[in-house]
C-alpha cells in the first residue's frame, strides 16, 4: 500500500509541473523593398522609416524563441503591365529577380534565413492568410510594419484579422508609411475601427 501511494503522489506531481506551450509574438514586415523606398514607386516617407522598422525587427529578434518574423514581398513578372494592377498602375515595380524587388537597406541585412517570406502578386497574401489560419493558436499577438499603409499594410492586416479573429493586432504608426500622408492616416483610422491597436 505504501508503494502504491508513493507512485500516485509522484504521478500527481508530474502532472502539476507540465506547463502549456508559450505563445509567440509575431511581426509581419510588409513589402519593405527597394522599389517602394528608393525605386520606381519610392517616396521619402517610406525611406524615412528604415531605422524604426530595423529597430522593430531587432526588438523581436531579441525575444528569441518567443517571437517570429515574417516578411511579405510584392512580386511581379515581366508581364506586369498586362495585369489588372498594371493597367491601373502602369509603373513596373518589384519584378522578381531585379534589384527593385529586393528588401531595402538595414531591413535586408536584418532578415534571417530562418524568417518566412511570402511572395505575393497583389496587395494581400492569401498564402500568408492560410498560414496564419493554420498557426493562429501559436500566437499571442501580431504586429505589422512596412509599406504602403493604405494599400498593402491594411490589406494584409484585414487578412490576418480574418485568419485569427481572437489574436490582438498592433500597428506602430512610426513603422508604416505611405506616399500620401492623408491616406496613410485615414488607413490607420480605418484599422482602429477594426479593433487594431495603433501605437502613436
Amino acid at each position: 500500500m505504501r508503494i502504491c501511494l508513493d507512485i500516485l503522489v509522484f504521478k500527481s506531481y508530474n502532472v502539476l509541473v507540465i506547463d502549456p506551450m508559450k505563445k509567440k509574438k509575431l511581426l509581419i514586415v510588409v513589402d519593405y523593398q527597394n522599389d517602394f523606398t528608393v525605386g520606381s514607386l519610392g517616396c521619402p516617407q517610406a525611406a524615412a522609416i528604415e531605422d524604426t522598422v530595423a529597430a522593430k525587427i531587432e526588438e523581436y529578434r531579441a525575444m528569441g524563441e518567443n517571437a517570429q518574423i515574417i516578411f511579405t514581398m510584392d512580386t511581379h513578372d515581366k508581364d506586369y503591365l498586362h495585369t489588372q494592377e498594371g493597367r491601373n498602375l502602369p509603373i513596373e515595380h518589384c519584378i522578381k529577380g531585379f534589384d527593385g524587388w529586393q528588401l531595402y537597406g538595414k531591413v535586408a541585412v536584418l532578415k534571417s534565413d530562418s524568417d518566412l517570406v511570402f511572395s505575393k502578386p497583389t496587395f494581400g497574401s492569401l498564402e500568408l492568410a492560410d498560414y496564419l489560419r493554420d498557426k493562429g493558436d501559436e500566437y499571442e499577438s501580431v504586429e505589422l510594419a512596412g509599406v504602403v499603409t493604405n494599400i498593402c499594410v491594411i490589406s494584409n492586416m484585414v487578412l490576418a484579422k480574418a485568419a485569427m479573429p481572437e489574436v490582438p493586432i498592433y500597428v506602430d504608426a512610426a513603422c508604416v508609411a505611405s506616399n500620401d500622408d492623408a491616406l496613410g492616416e485615414a488607413a490607420l483610422a480605418v484599422m482602429e475601427t477594426m479593433h487594431v491597436k495603433v501605437k502613436r
